[in-house]
């Protein structure tokens, strides 16, 4: 009799297991084949901010949690603003007076690389938002706070640190943007030349 309880259980378990590894694989797919969609990923997680932000705002609390999704999303936002390597740290860069862009042609380029890539930066917000949003049904996490003066100690909270960033930006040399960056791209008469030899 004991082994018939115990088979049912192992197969409910295996049974369990087994979908959370196909839901995990599946989730996983979707993840990944959104990865070139950049603007789509960011209008939706827009979205999602605009949603919590609506429940926020018609349920007028959860003004704690808001507060910890804002300190960790400048969290996110200085690494996605940072190098990877930190020319502080390194020594070969301070051997240099840090780095800087390569002035003869036996130079070396080092291109900026983030210490968090933009998909994590993007998946970290959205994953932030929505655990954040599933918080703001449970009344525990609606702790009462004047939520004035969260709003200002964050607000001067995000002014150092970005003034911070962006003196160590400076110092450095270095910028984490690549808008007006020259783009490559096909000449349009090179197709038609090409299709007159024919």
């Amino acid at each position: 009799m004991d082994s018939g309880g115990d088979s049912s259980g192992g197969g409910a378990a295996a049974a369990a297991a087994k979908w959370r590894t196909d839901a995990t694989r599946a989730f996983q797919y979707y993840l990944d084949r959104s990865t070139p969609h950049a603007t789509g990923r960011w209008l939706g997680t827009l979205v999602v901010a605009a949603v919590y932000a609506l429940r926020v705002l018609s349920i007028h609390g959860f003004y704690i949690v808001s507060y910890g999704l804002g300190i960790y999303l400048l969290n996110l936002l200085i690494g996605f603003l940072s190098p990877m390597v930190d020319p502080e740290l390194d020594p070969s860069a301070a051997a240099h007076d840090g780095p800087a862009l390569p002035t003869r042609g036996s130079d070396e380029f080092k291109p900026f690389i983030r210490r968090l890539p933009e998909f994590k930066f993007w998946y970290a917000i959205t994953k932030a938002f929505v655990i954040a949003f599933v918080m703001t049904f449970f009344s525990v996490f609606d702790v009462p706070v004047f939520w004035p003066i969260l709003l200002c100690y964050w607000i001067v909270l995000f002014v150092l640190t970005m003034k911070r960033q962006i003196l160590h930006m400076v110092k450095y040399k270095y910028v984490p943007f690549n808008i007006g960056k020259q783009k490559y791209g096909r000449k349009k008469g090179g197709a038609s030349s090409s299709s007159s030899k024919d």
